[in-house]
């Protein structure tokens, strides 16, 4: 049964999440995402006792925070999204397309993270269905998912969306799918270009309207002629977009998008220890051939990089364009199966023998006892919430066990 990691994020913003809040204050936003993520899983949000029908064992489970920011909350809803998304892969291979805004725009996006994410969403997608539409180029209606991540390994602010694309569309007139080749998808060259172009226009556009603030050291940019010299600056500077090999099909894509969908910016997993104010954790140099390492901050300054991707809380992370935008991708992937019909699609299946980390872990209701290994898990008390109890390592008063024993 998975374990408690020795070091959580939690136990971190525990420790200094007031200290933070002193020096640099927090948007109500990132107040509340530090309140429920210190909050996950313990007496603070209430829970259950589940006993064993045979041997009397019992376990205490506490409820989670579900916020989209909360290491340990990603398992679980990650497992239902993929189990949705399995039906409605199709029997060839994916493409893995990056696009990256450049670093001279962070601190616009930061200011404004709804707007200019936005923005990038509908800039890169606009950009694949506009080059895979060109005769010249692949001729055909793509359809694609897009995730979007605002943090590098070292959780500074670096704005990106994945995208995962069929290797292939249906032709203009929805008759016949169209191939892509088997190792090149679309030139990645003109997709920057394109890419950036459709970017600035739109920002031009946002600018005009007013929806853009511009605060503290990027007041300057507020008038037109700072927002022309940031624009210029941003047309000599090369957009990077990153076309990565194609997966096998369908299994491999899943197992790829749980990687990718349900990320925060950092996991438990990569924390190694917290000692005189400092977290120490895992990362990868990217720009050294992946190179893997360690990196020790201040605990406030992890706590200021990892509030700097919380986005807002109407905002969608996980877009569809294409055949498989929302309103007909039933219909559209309907039809590109019957299109693809004279192939055989590879079986889709989640395997049930993985063992979910402790962050996906879920209520044992009706699961083999561990302990005896005959009787079941049944819920045998309801834990009112303790708001005014500590949620450092809380302990269950009848059988003074912590919540990590679940």
């Amino acid at each position: 049964m998975s374990q408690r990691p020795a070091l959580e994020v939690a136990d971190i913003f525990r420790q200094y999440a007031g200290p933070y809040l002193r020096e640099h204050g927090a948007s109500a936003q990132q107040r509340r995402v530090l309140r429920d993520i210190e909050s996950c899983r313990t007496a603070a949000l209430g829970g259950h006792v589940e006993q064993c029908d045979r041997c009397g064992h019992q376990v205490i489970s506490y409820n989670s925070c579900r916020n989209r920011h909360c290491p340990k909350c990603q398992g679980p809803a990650r497992a239902r999204w993929l189990q949705a998304r399995a039906g409605e892969l199709l029997p060839v291979p994916y493409f893995h397309v990056v696009f990256t805004l450049p670093a001279i725009l962070g601190p616009l996006a930061l200011q404004n993270p709804l707007v200019l994410y936005d923005l990038l969403f509908q800039a890169a997608a606009a950009t694949l269905l506009e080059v895979a539409a060109n005769p010249d180029r692949l001729g055909a209606r793509i359809g694609f998912l897009a995730v979007l991540h605002t943090w590098g390994q070292n959780l500074m602010h670096h704005p990106h969306l994945h995208c995962v694309v069929p290797a292939g569309g249906l032709a203009a007139d929805g008759r016949s799918w169209v191939c892509g080749r088997a190792k090149f998808f679309l030139p990645v060259r003109v997709l920057s270009r394109v890419f950036r172009g459709k970017f600035i226009d739109l920002l031009k556009a946002a600018f005009a309207r007013g929806q853009l603030q511009f605060h503290g050291q990027l007041e300057r940019l507020g008038t037109a002629a700072g927002m022309s010299q940031i624009l210029n600056q941003s047309v000599k500077t090369e957009w990077v977009v990153y076309a990565k090999p194609p997966f096998g099909g369908p299994a491999q894509v899943l197992k790829y998008l749980a990687r990718y969908t349900h990320r925060v910016a950092i996991s438990n997993g990569r924390l190694v220890a917290l000692q005189d104010g400092n977290v120490t954790f895992r990362w990868k140099d990217y720009a050294h051939d992946n190179k893997p390492g360690v990196m020790s901050l201040q605990a406030t300054e992890f706590i200021r990089r990892f509030l700097m991707h919380v986005v807002p809380r109407s905002f969608v992370r996980i877009r569809y364009y294409g055949f498989m935008a929302n309103r007909h991708r039933e219909e559209n992937l309907r039809r590109c199966r019957q299109l693809l019909a004279n192939r055989t699609a590879p079986a889709i299946e989640i395997s049930p023998k993985v063992t979910p980390p402790f962050e996906a872990s879920a209520e044992l209701t009706g699961i083999r006892c561990p302990v005896c290994g005959q009787g079941h898990m049944q819920v045998v008390e309801h834990l009112q919430p303790q708001r005014f109890a500590s949620v450092h390592r809380p302990i269950h008063p009848a059988t003074g066990a912590h919540p990590d024993t679940s």
